[in-house]
Parts: structure tokens; sequence; C-alpha cells
């Protein structure tokens, strides 16, 4: 399956989950943006490296790549290949000293913080951007979010979760409009043009449910 190269656009805070964050991942040469809701552990794990700081002791993502380091395991990219009820699915590619790949399964908020200390690439196969997916039309929206450590730090300790997009809105049970369609699509302008990824992915997913809906009818 084909391999879309990501980057890190930023982190923000959710607006609906208190204490998680979303981590905006972009398409390198193009202008999807795939969020991913992560917990306050990985995002301030993902911060520390993103801003250069290093902790007294090492973090559990500092240990895992003190490992790897040690043992001569190179960790050569990481795909974020699935997506079921909304839960994100990723995988570590691995090699021995004996260049023996091994392919490791993963959150991808961990994998994304290991990504990081190993300067190890990112990807993320095509159908997965392509449901979960949101397209930034115009080069302003296109530059890089905020992360700030501080504002991680303040968070509430959480138990680890694993990833999730918003959830689709459920179907209020009468048929949509054309003129309700139009101004959900001015909404996730608004939204993206604010950069609130997580409100654009919700707006987006009743989009897409009104649209199989308007032409089923």
């Amino acid at each position: 399956m084909k391999k879309i190269p990501l980057e890190i656009i930023g982190l923000s805070s959710s607006h609906s989950q208190l204490g998680h964050y979303a981590l905006i991942l972009g398409e390198t040469n193009g202008k999807r943006r795939l969020p991913i809701i992560i917990g306050g552990a990985e995002a301030q794990a993902i911060a520390l490296e993103l801003e250069g700081i290093k902790t007294n002791r090492p973090m559990t993502h500092d240990l895992i790549y003190n490992f790897t380091q040690h043992f001569g395991i190179e960790v050569m990219e990481v795909v974020i290949n699935d997506l079921k009820e909304g839960i994100f699915y990723a995988r570590l590619m691995m090699s021995t000293l004996e260049d023996v790949v091994h392919e490791i399964d993963s959150r991808p908020s961990d994998a994304v913080a290991i990504a990081v200390r190993s300067r190890a690439p990112i990807y993320c196969l095509e159908h997965v951007i392509q449901e979960a997916g949101i397209v930034v039309e115009n080069d302003e929206e296109a530059e890089e979010g905020e992360y700030s450590l501080a504002e991680i730090e303040k968070s509430d300790p959480l138990e680890e979760e694993d990833e999730i997009i918003p959830s689709k809105p459920k179907p209020s049970g009468k048929a949509p409009t054309n003129e309700q369609l139009a101004d959900l699509k001015t909404q996730l302008d608004q939204a993206l043009a604010s950069e609130n990824y997580e409100k654009a992915a919700r707006i987006r997913d009743e989009i897409q449910r009104m649209e199989e809906e308007l032409g089923s009818n």
C-alpha cells in the first residue's frame, strides 16, 4: 500500500477531552492533515524532544530509545497503518545488526515519541489519511501549529488510552438539506482557519454523513 510521508505540525489542547491533546500530522508534500487525540503524558514526551529539553533522568520513551542504541537496533520508520472504530494503529519498523527487520505494534503517540528521538521518518497508509484526513486549502493554514510544553505540564495526569478521532455525530433522524451542508462547509473553513483541527474533524465527519445521505435520496 502507498505510504504518505508525514511531519509533525504541532500539538494543541483538546477542546472536548480535558487533559488530552491533538497531535497534528501533516502530509509532507501536500495539504492533508491528520489529527490524532493523545494523552497528556505522550504529548509531553513528544514536546520535550521537539523543544530539545533533556530531563535529569530518562523518561519512558528516552529509555526505549537508549535501549535501541545500546543493542544496535535501528528505528527505520513509523507507519500509521490502520484505523478501526475511531482508534489509530501504528507499526514501528526496526532492524538489528544482522539486518533482520521487525514490525512492532504500537500506539501512534508512542511510535511518534520514539520516532522524534530516533530521527526516523513517519508515514501513514493512504487509506488511513483518506478516511481521517482533513484538507487545508491555503498556505496560511499550512503553517506550523503550536506545541507548548508549559501548557502540557499543567494538564492533569491521565491513564494511558488508545488514540481516538472524534466520534461521528449520530444522525438526528431528519433528512439533511443542501443549506445545512453549505453551512457545515462554512464552519469547516472557519475551524481550519482558527487551526481547531479537532472541531474540523467532527465537522468533516458530519459533512461526509450528510453527503452520503443526500446522495442516497
